[in-house]
């Protein structure tokens, strides 16, 4: 399986500042705003620009939670695998809320669509968008598309990409990997 870095972890840094200053063009000072990172690998990546909003935008108080979507995906009983749910750290009501879901990888659209559904638990917020790391342009099955990006990427079916957090020798990275088909 070949490998190859599409951010080294300076640009993945530039990005992810840039994802938290829109957000404030945006949110301005957060105080009708829910971030919601979505289970698994959106929790990384919402700790990290809830930290830059905090420390560099000195915005405090930001309301932030993940959502686990384990029980509303569309696959959930399809699966021979037996899927394990994540703990669901949300305890906010979103009732006329803005709401920004935070994922790392926009693939197919179907995690969105499962947050969008699980979200009614919370209450009915009056907007929501979604932020993303990745958008895999391409790759969509539902009409499902981002507000903020960090970076888009054009990619073949047997490519997946990988976000890497604290890896010890890249540091955080996004990389490309190929599938071998076995």
């Amino acid at each position: 399986m070949g490998k190859s870095i599409l951010l080294n972890e300076k640009q993945l840094e530039i990005s992810l500042d840039r994802l938290a200053c829109q957000l404030t063009e945006n949110h301005s000072d957060f105080k009708n705003t829910v971030l919601v990172g979505l289970q698994p690998r959106g929790v990384e990546l919402c700790d990290k620009i809830v930290n830059i909003l905090s420390e560099k935008y000195n915005l405090p108080n930001i309301n932030f939670g993940y959502l686990d979507i384990t029980f509303f995906r569309d696959d959930f009983r399809r699966s021979e695998d037996v899927l394990i749910p994540n703990k669901t750290e949300f305890k906010l009501l979103v009732e006329d809320k803005h709401v920004v879901f935070i994922d790392d990888v926009l693939y197919t659209g179907r995690t969105i669509r499962a947050a969008l559904t699980a979200i009614e638990t919370f209450g009915r917020p009056k907007t929501i968008e979604l932020l993303v790391l990745v958008d895999r342009r391409f790759s969509r099955e539902l009409p499902i598309q981002p507000d903020y990006k960090g970076i888009q990427v054009d990619v073949y079916e047997d490519q997946k990409v990988n976000v890497g957090w604290n890896n010890k020798k890249f540091g955080n990275y996004i990389y490309l990997e190929n599938i071998e088909n076995g």
